[in-house]
């Protein structure tokens, strides 16, 4: 089920934000695995806002998209994500845009399309207010960043707005252009 975030979550999205860097060890990329998560201050002035969602497991263990895997969340990721929680995506306003500034998914819970689901979730959020498309960062070859987005319509913005490019170029202060990185965009329907 996906719900809006309440500011009791915050400290189960940091732990999932942990859970989640770790996986960007595996292929060298410790400046991420090492990158604490967002302040809590900062993600409950997402909550507070209305633009932090979450993915939590179903009454009988289960969660989105489940269907596809059997099994909930492993005992070690459901203690450390609290109460029951396996992924958030927070949103932000960019360039008349909303941006994904984050989506996390426990890494037991990979495959079972709950990334996907947060990210329609947004779609229907910001279909709803008008706004023209969804803007992200994220590693191009990453294989669970540039080309899972490219499955979920995300096409590579050569020229992005003044908003995205503060974006990168914040990120490529924080050390994070080890691997190449860009801007995506994914054009709504009906908005």
């Amino acid at each position: 089920m996906i719900r809006p975030a309440r500011v009791a979550d915050v400290p189960a999205l940091r732990e999932i934000e942990r859970a989640a860097g770790e996986t960007f060890r595996e292929i060298g990329l410790d400046v991420v695995a090492d990158e604490e998560p967002p302040p809590a201050a900062v993600l409950a002035a997402y909550v507070v806002a209305g633009r932090a969602w979450v993915a939590e497991r179903s009454a009988g263990g289960t969660s989105i998209g489940a269907e596809r895997s059997a099994g909930g969340a492993s005992i070690g990721a459901e203690r450390s994500a609290g109460t029951g929680l396996v992924g958030y995506l927070i949103a932000d306003l960019v360039d008349g845009c909303a941006h994904v500034e984050q989506v996390s998914v426990l890494p037991s819970q990979r495959g079972r399309r709950i990334g996907e689901g947060l990210v329609e979730h947004l779609a229907g959020w910001a279909r709803d207010r008008g706004l023209p498309a969804l803007t992200l960062t994220t590693y191009r070859d990453v294989p669970w960043n540039g080309p899972y987005w490219v499955r979920l319509g995300f096409r590579e913005l050569i020229a992005p707005g003044p908003g995205l490019r503060a974006i990168r170029e914040h990120e490529a202060a924080r050390g994070l252009d080890v691997w190449p990185r860009l801007a995506m965009r994914r054009e709504l329907a009906g908005s």
